[in-house]
């Protein structure tokens, strides 16, 4: 039973770690760096999105979803039968080594999520003050979804939840047989107290920061006021005569712009 709840945690995150979402924000993160590279060295938000890629680059040579996919390999597919007093399992260092990643991956995205949140904090104060507004404005759609994409498929959730059940595993067989690997080091019965934070509460609280600036800065009717009626009046109504005159002379070309200008 404790193995095949391993292995079904197992698949679950290594499913939601090597998701479409992840991949994606982070070829279009290293896009936008590489694009801005040599125009914005010392802008406060291109440094903090260069630390949210150093994030996501660590995970990746972590190569986290390559160690699951040995340990699921290395469980039995079907449950040993009740006569038989033994069966397959992983290994103690084997366990312990998958854990250890397992704690660090943990490590790693809470700390992704928090450089995420301050980027995005830091890109929206900027397009406040009209710096840089293409770029801020990509930043802070992409971190907008970089860490909904975290939050929404629970990725550290999912990876607490495999660390519970690995330690149990890990329990188990070091009272069949002692061969510990890691040494000078204690893994933790709850990984909330390893991890220094609540997970539900954190990101409570950074999702309330993000929805709080957007709210409080109005950025959006900052950098497009609403247009007087006036212009607008006089805009409908070139608009309208242009239109007018484009149906009237069969010559115009259809793929000819008979748009007005931009008031």
């Amino acid at each position: 039973r404790c193995l095949s709840v391993l292995r079904r945690r197992c698949h679950i995150a290594g499913k939601r770690l090597s998701g479409p979402g992840l991949a994606a924000e982070g070829r279009v993160l290293h896009s936008v760096l590489y694009v801005y590279h040599s125009r914005l060295l010392r802008h406060r938000p291109y440094l903090a999105l260069q630390q949210v890629e150093q994030c996501l680059k660590r995970l990746w040579k972590m190569n986290l979803v390559g160690c699951l996919e040995t340990l699921v390999e290395l469980i039995p597919k079907k449950n040993a039968s009740k006569a038989q007093a033994e069966c397959l399992v992983p290994s103690q260092p084997v366990l312990e080594t998958v854990a250890l990643k397992v704690l660090g991956g943990c490590k790693l995205i809470l700390r992704l999520l928090d450089c995420c949140c301050k980027a995005f904090l830091l890109s929206v104060k900027h397009l406040c003050s009209k710096e840089f507004i293409l770029l801020n404005t990509l930043a802070s759609g992409l971190l907008s979804r970089l860490w909904f994409v975290i939050q929404y498929r629970c990725v550290l959730q999912t990876l607490t939840s495999l660390y519970g059940a690995l330690l149990t595993t890990l329990q188990l067989v070091s009272e069949t047989q002692q061969a510990p690997y890691i040494k000078g080091f204690t893994f933790p019965s709850d990984i909330s107290d390893f991890l220094g934070v609540n997970i539900s509460s954190e990101a409570k609280k950074q999702k309330a920061l993000m929805l709080k600036t957007k709210k409080s800065t109005s950025w959006m009717k900052k950098l497009f006021p609403s247009v007087p009626e006036a212009v607008s009046k006089i805009g409908k109504k070139r608009k309208s005569e242009t239109c007018t005159s484009a149906v009237k002379n069969r010559s115009i070309p259809c793929a000819m712009d008979i748009g007005e200008t931009v008031v």
